[in-house]
């Protein structure tokens, strides 16, 4: 066996990390002068910047970047000199010190600054500007990366990275290892980024069998939540099980077995008899519980409010509408056409009722119409929509408050909202715009809280692609048999007919190619091959546009692709785009994370929901800008799309993505002033009709396609992938849900 070769050196700077496996190419400072830096290449899981390691490894050469180490493994070296201490302490490494108090520090202690912090932490009280809480805060801070680098440490062996390894640490505390070790199926449920597949892979190093029982239940439990994030809200039971055996290679008698424990468990999952997604023919389906209950209750809910006796809009039972609708053209300027009058009316006299409808089909003008009426008769008016771009422009539009869902709800940390059934909102007439994008749990809560007797409006476009989250609610409540009034407009204005980004979304809509020239408002930039077109829409988003229509890049343009991954895919367009629009500059604080670098400036999402951040949490699809950047206190600060300002320590950047480029399923809810598709063979897969019609829709003003005829030709042709998995119309059908 050949024997490992050992190099010590400062950690001086990473220069990339792959936060999946940890995988890390850093510079190290081996005191050998002259500025002279050490490539070192390899798992550096939790290494920091301005650490003494000791690494054993091999020695190597790279044809482009000359010789190199490979480490196997390492230990971290606490420095020996007063200049690596000060180093150390001011590398940001431990919270609340910065390179000011490493100096202050080191003077007043020297050689013995760092036994100090970790014997007599309260004499840091000594140096000048360090006060009781700062000294409180650099104690808990010092202990607390201690603790978290045992966890990595014992964590190597399973590569999990540093960001996971933090979040173990934050869950459990000093149990995190006893939890990892014993109980590592629980990581996949309770710590965020850590699914079936990570927890597995710790499961085999620690030695649990590969068709232990806990392993299968958490394998169904994992299909089943990958399921929802696919948009189903439960699984038909042939098709859960032949999942479950793909993925965990084992019987499909234990399978079996295993999902009947997890059917007699309260916790479990839910089996029920309802109609199958293609054919309506009667399935066994397997939920979730959340979701089970979720769909029974949302029914239930909706149910009630189309049967409550009380009407808190009871002054339009028996209005004179002819006269109501005449004082309102009076007050607007403007007369509504029969299908928005109908829809009015449907509003204002039934306790739930849905508005769809295509862009330019007066949907915005028909709300305004309601929201003037209600008003009109001293009615309580509630606004409300998914996202805050949504809100937003339901504000301007009605000159009334909106916000969004979760803000209106007050979601609490753990997601249970302030409102429901015993504290409902205060309000006669709900309005929520963008409905499409309602999934099922957040559906439930909002009709929870609707008060008996008020009103519930969903406005929205069924045409877009459904919610994120799990469910097809507003299809749903469209459905045939369903107890739910609805007005569907479909006559374009003629002011909208002018415009091509309206004219061409409905002829996507309607299945026909939409018109690319002679067009003031739609182009299209033909380029076949995928990785030109990546470049071109670059191009045009940073640079053409601003150019030509004075619009910020910014701000007034978004780049939305059919898919993450690939040369056009959000993922690499996002690092072509910061290069182009936020380039980074010595005087723009920046902090690195993973493979992705985050400056001042940036253009960033929030991707998961977070109910602890924020005064009511942030929310997947949260959109904001870079604000703040402090190294000393390892905190990244965004200023919202709902003028929110939210912290994120370093340790939490995982939870953010770059929003130059955003997929086209996360741009559903907000407008822009112009938007720039890339439309590529690249992505067939993706290319469906619902897709382009829903990010053509997302702009105002201008549509940049970008791409091949072919694809776009691809995207027109093919209607949307069948239905998902839910059974909410079959329940509103069959008279609603049980009340939870």
């Amino acid at each position: 066996m050949v024997q490992l070769a050992v190099v010590e050196g400062v950690l001086e700077r990473i220069t990339y990390a792959n936060e999946e496996n940890g995988y890390t190419v850093a510079r190290v400072d081996t005191g050998r002068g002259a500025g002279d830096l050490l490539t070192v290449v390899g798992s550096l899981l939790g290494a920091q910047v301005g650490e003494s390691l000791r690494m054993e490894g091999r020695w190597g050469s790279h044809p482009q970047y000359g010789k190199q180490f490979t480490v196997e493994n390492y230990t971290t070296v606490l420095p020996a000199t007063i200049q690596g201490i000060r180093r150390y302490l001011g590398s940001g490494l431990v919270k609340g010190i910065g390179p000011v108090f490493a100096d202050r520090i080191t003077r007043h202690f020297g050689l013995e600054t760092l036994d100090i912090i970790e014997t007599a932490p309260e004499r840091l009280i000594e140096v000048p500007g360090l006060g009781p809480k700062r000294t409180k805060k650099i104690t808990a801070a010092w202990e607390e990366q201690k603790a978290i680098k045992e966890v990595m440490l014992f964590l190597q062996t399973v590569e999990v990275s540093t960001s996971i390894a933090v979040r173990i640490y934050k869950q459990y505390g000093d149990a995190s290892i006893s939890v990892v070790k014993n109980e590592p199926y629980r990581l996949a449920a309770d710590v965020w980024g850590i699914g079936f597949l990570t927890a597995d892979r710790i499961a085999q190093s620690v030695g649990i069998p590969h068709d232990s029982p806990e392993r299968v239940k958490a394998g169904l439990q994992y299909a089943l939540s990958q399921s929802a994030d696919q948009g189903h809200c439960f699984l038909p039971e042939e098709r859960l099980i032949a999942d479950a055996v793909k993925l965990l290679q084992v019987d499909t008698g234990l399978v079996i077995e295993c999902l009947g424990d997890l059917a007699a468990d309260e916790e479990g999952v839910v089996r029920e008899t309802v109609p199958g997604p293609e054919d309506g023919r009667p399935v066994t389906g397997v939920y979730l519980v959340p979701f089970h209950r979720a769909e029974l209750s949302l029914a239930g809910q909706l149910s009630r409010l189309l049967r409550c006796d009380e009407d808190r809009l009871a002054a339009f039972a028996d209005v004179d509408w002819e006269k109501a609708l005449g004082w309102l053209a009076g007050r607007t300027g403007a007369e509504l056409a029969p299908e928005q009058r109908e829809a009015v009316r449907l509003a204002l006299t039934s306790k739930v009722a849905v508005l769809t409808g295509g862009p330019g089909c007066g949907k915005s003008f028909t709300v305004r119409s309601v929201v003037e009426l209600a008003r009109a008769k001293r009615a309580k008016v509630v606004l409300a929509a998914p996202t805050g771009r949504a809100a937003k422009r339901l504000s301007e539009l009605t000159g009334a408050e909106a916000s969004t869902v979760h803000r209106l709800l007050e979601l609490k940390p753990g997601g249970d909202a302030a409102y429901d059934r015993e504290r409902p909102l205060d309000a006669d007439l709900v309005v929520v715009d963008e409905a499409s994008m309602l999934d099922l749990l957040l559906a439930n809560k909002l009709a929870k809280a609707v008060p008996p007797g008020a009103h519930l409006l969903l406005v929205g476009d069924v045409d877009q692609l459904p919610s994120v989250g799990a469910g097809e609610v507003l299809r749903d409540l469209l459905a045939p048999g369903s107890p739910v009034p609805a007005v569907r407009l479909t006559r374009i204005f003629r002011q909208a007919q002018q415009s091509g980004v309206v004219t061409n979304a409905h002829r996507i809509n309607s299945g026909l190619p939409p018109l690319t020239s002679g067009l003031s408002d739609f182009f299209l930039f033909v380029e076949e091959d995928t990785e030109e077109a990546g470049r071109l829409t670059v191009d045009v988003a940073a640079r053409r546009i601003p150019a030509r229509f004075g619009l910020d890049a910014r701000r007034d343009v978004q780049v939305l692709a059919p898919m993450h991954r690939g040369p056009a895919g959000a993922g690499t367009l996002n690092g072509l785009l910061q290069q182009a629009i936020t380039p980074a500059r010595p005087d723009l604080p920046e902090r690195r994370f993973g493979g992705r670098v985050f400056r001042v400036g940036d253009k960033v999402t929030q991707i998961r929901n977070n109910y602890d951040k924020g005064v009511n949490g942030v929310f997947n699809g949260t959109v904001g800008v870079v604000t703040a950047l402090d190294e000393v206190e390892q905190r990244l600060t965004v200023r919202t799309d709902e003028d929110e300002e939210v912290g994120y320590d370093f340790d939490e950047l995982d939870e953010l993505a770059h929003a130059y480029a955003v997929t086209i399923h996360r741009s559903q809810g907000s407008e822009y002033p112009a938007v720039v598709i890339p439309v590529t063979t690249g992505a067939w897969t993706m290319l469906q009709r619902n897709l382009l019609y829903t990010a053509v829709t997302r702009a105002k003003r201008l549509v940049v396609l970008v791409g091949s005829r072919r694809a776009l030709g691809q995207a027109v042709r093919t209607v949307g992938a069948g239905r998902r998995c839910t059974a909410l119309d079959h329940r509103l059908g069959a008279g609603g849900g049980v009340r939870l």
